[in-house]
């Protein structure tokens, strides 16, 4: 078993691929077989398993999010009462709340079994800069 965890800083909403990170610290400890576990230590960005191959997946995905929880400002938006921390807070405790936080893959001959054009992904939900924490947990086979 081995752990350890990624510090990434973001700047506003977005999809940061850390896919090589993960694979670099897995062949770092010697992993083989088992489950690589992740979970990203806040409560407005996420986790996410998706497309590599195409941006406009990543940039079609935040304008859905966008659609679904504009800021906290839009008149649609008028019912939210956390508006403490800016337009954006609340909604991207919203986002995050559809979105998972955390993220089982597993790990085949030191490698995880993500499809061909699968990528690992932090999306940042905020607007601003932030210092995201992701916790990884390797539990071999």
């Amino acid at each position: 078993m081995s752990a350890t965890r990624f510090t990434h800083r973001t700047h506003g909403p977005a999809c940061y691929d850390f896919t090589h990170e993960i694979a670099a610290w897995l062949r770092d400890i010697g992993a083989v077989d088992g489950v690589v576990t992740l979970f990203v230590r806040h409560t407005s960005c996420s986790l996410l398993v998706q497309e590599n191959a195409d941006p406009d997946v990543q940039r079609d995905l935040l304008a859905w999010l966008d659609r679904i929880a504009p800021p906290a400002d839009h008149p649609s938006m008028d019912y939210l009462t956390h508006r403490a921390e800016g337009p954006d807070d609340m909604p991207a405790h919203l986002k995050a709340a559809i979105l998972p936080v955390s993220l089982q893959i597993p790990v085949s001959g030191g490698r995880m079994e993500l499809g061909t054009w699968q990528g690992i992904y932090l999306v940042e939900h905020r607007a601003h800069t932030h210092r995201r924490e992701v916790a990884a947990h390797f539990q071999a086979a």
